[in-house]
C-alpha cells in the first residue's frame, strides 16, 4: 500500500509547481536494436508466434533495458514515469497471442518503474517521483465501424473494453502505480470504458488514485479521430474527477498549442501535454531538436497553459532535460504566486461530436421526436423489421431539420429494447 500514500502528494505538489512527464519509450527501445531472440528472452524461447516489435514484452524479457530508459528520464529531470504498458491489454496483446500474460506484463512494468522511482526518491527525498500507469487506446474503436458498407458494425463492444481495461488497471495498481494515465485517446467511447473500469476498481478496493486523461487531436481539423471537437471531448469525460486533462501524440508542440488554449478556457482541471518532437518528416521520423522543442514549451509555460508537460513520439532524454530546465526556471518565477482557481459557472453542457451549451440566453432547443418507437409508426416498423440503416436516415433527417438533441426510445412491449438500442 506504500504506493497509494503518494496519491495526495501529487495533487498537492501540482498546486505549487509544474511537473515534468517523461518522453517516448519506443524511441529509446528502438536504439537497442533487439532481435527476435531478445524479445523472446528465456520465458518465451519456445513461443509459437513471432514477438519482435512488442515493446511492452521487454518489461519481462529485457527488464534492465526498460529500467535504464526510466533512469535516463529521471536523470533528465522527469517527475513522472509512464509504465511500459501502452498496448498491454488482452485486446492489444491478441496480435501476439499473449492475452494470458497481460497481468504479468502490467504488473512487471509497474514494478520496474516503481523500483527506479524509489531509487531516486532515496537520493532526493524532497523531489518525489511518481509512476503513471500508461493505458493506451487499443487498436479497436467502439464508436465507429471499420466497415464502410456497414455503419452499424462494431469491432469491439464497450463491455469488451471495460473487461480488458479492468484487468490492466488492477495489475498496474498491484505493481505500484501512483496514478493512471488514459492516453492517446482517439475514440472517447474507448476512454470512457477505461474510466468506467478504473472507477469500478476504486470502489471494489476502497481506494482513490489520481487519473490523467490525454486525448489526441489527429490533424488541423481540431478533432479526435472519432470526430469530436476539443469542447465535446472535455464534456464527454467531465463526469469523472481528474488530476489532469490534456493532449498528446499526432501533433508537435506548435500545432498543439491552440487546442491547449481552448481547454484552458473551459476547465479548471490541471492541463497536461506531451507532444511529439515536431511533425514526422518524409521518412516518418521526428527530427525537431531538443532546443527547438524547449522554446515552444517555454511559450506554453509563459502563458500558463500546462501543469504537466512531457514528450511523446520522437522525444528522448535530451528533449526532457531541456524541457525540465524550462520548467525549473518557470517554477522559480511562479513559486510565490497564488493562482486563483477558475470556477466556470455551471451550465447544462452536452456533447456529441459538437458541444451543446444550454444557458439562460439560449434560444429554443429543438428535440427530434421521430426516433421514438412510441411516437412514430414508421420508426417502429423499421426497428421491428431490423431495417436499422433506414431508421438511421430518420435520425439524420431530424438533425438536418434543426434538431440539436434527438429522443431515441426503444421501449415497446414486442421489442428487445436493449438489443434494438
Amino acid at each position: 500500500m506504500e504506493t497509494l500514500c503518494k496519491k495526495t502528494s501529487i495533487s498537492e505538489i501540482i498546486k505549487h509547481r509544474t511537473l515534468v512527464l517523461d518522453g517516448a519509450m519506443g524511441t529509446m527501445l528502438q536504439a537497442y536494436q533487439f532481435t527476435e531472440e531478445d524479445f523472446r528472452g528465456t520465458q518465451f524461447q519456445d513461443f509459437q508466434h513471432p514477438l519482435k516489435g512488442n515493446n511492452d514484452l521487454l518489461s519481462i524479457t529485457q527488464p534492465e533495458a526498460v529500467k535504464e530508459v526510466h533512469r535516463k528520464y529521471l536523470q533528465a529531470g522527469a517527475d513522472i514515469l509512464e509504465t511500459n504498458t501502452f498496448s498491454s491489454t488482452t485486446i492489444g496483446m491478441a496480435d501476439y497471442y499473449l492475452e494470458d500474460y497481460v497481468y504479468q506484463l502490467n504488473y512487471q512494468s509497474a514494478k520496474i518503474a516503481r523500483e527506479v522511482c524509489d531509487e531516486f526518491d532515496i537520493i532526493t527525498p524532497d523531489k518525489p517521483r511518481f509512476v503513471a500507469g500508461s493505458i493506451g487506446p487499443t487498436n479497436r474503436t467502439a464508436s465507429m465501424s471499420p466497415d464502410v458498407n456497414n455503419p452499424g458494425y462494431r469491432a469491439i463492444t464497450f463491455e469488451d473494453l471495460r473487461k480488458a481495461y479492468k484487468q490492466q488497471v488492477e495489475a498496474l495498481i498491484d505493481g505500484g502505480c501512483d496514478l493512471l494515465l488514459v492516453e492517446t485517446i482517439f475514440d472517447t467511447l474507448n476512454a470512457k470504458a477505461a474510466l468506467f473500469a478504473i472507477e469500478e476498481v476504486k470502489i471494489e478496493r476502497n481506494i482513490d488514485i489520481p487519473i490523467m486523461v490525454s486525448g489526441t487531436i489527429t490533424d488541423a481539423s481540431g478533432r479526435t479521430l472519432s470526430g469530436q471537437t476539443v469542447d465535446a471531448f472535455l464534456i464527454s469525460i467531465s463526469h469523472i474527477p481528474l488530476l489532469s486533462i490534456g493532449f498528446n501524440c499526432a501533433l508537435g508542440a506548435e500545432q498543439l498549442k491552440p487546442y491547449l488554449k481552448q481547454l484552458a478556457q473551459h476547465t479548471s482541471v490541471n492541463i497536461s501535454a506531451h507532444p511529439n518532437a515536431g511533425l514526422p518528416n518524409a521518412f516518418g521520423e521526428y527530427d525537431q531538436s531538443p532546443e527547438e522543442m524547449q522554446q515552444l514549451i517555454a511559450d506554453f509555460l509563459k502563458e500558463d497553459l500546462v501543469q504537466i508537460i512531457g514528450g511523446c513520439c520522437g522525444t528522448n532524454p535530451d528533449h526532457i532535460r531541456l524541457i525540465a530546465d524550462a520548467v525549473t526556471q518557470y517554477n522559480a518565477l511562479r513559486n510565490d504566486i497564488e493562482v486563483d482557481e477558475i470556477k466556470p459557472h455551471p451550465i447544462l453542457s452536452l456533447s456529441g461530436l459538437e458541444p451543446l451549451f444550454v444557458t439562460k440566453e439560449s434560444n429554443f432547443i429543438n428535440i427530434g421526436e421521430r426516433t421514438n418507437v412510441t411516437g412514430s409508426r414508421k420508426f417502429l416498423r423499421l426497428i421491428k423489421e431490423e431495417k436499422f440503416d433506414e431508421a438511421l436516415d430518420i435520425a439524420r433527417l431530424q438533425v438536418e431539420n434543426g434538431a440539436q438533441i434527438i429522443d431515441i426510445n426503444m421501449d415497446e412491449g414486442m421489442l428487445d429494447g436493449k438489443e434494438a438500442m
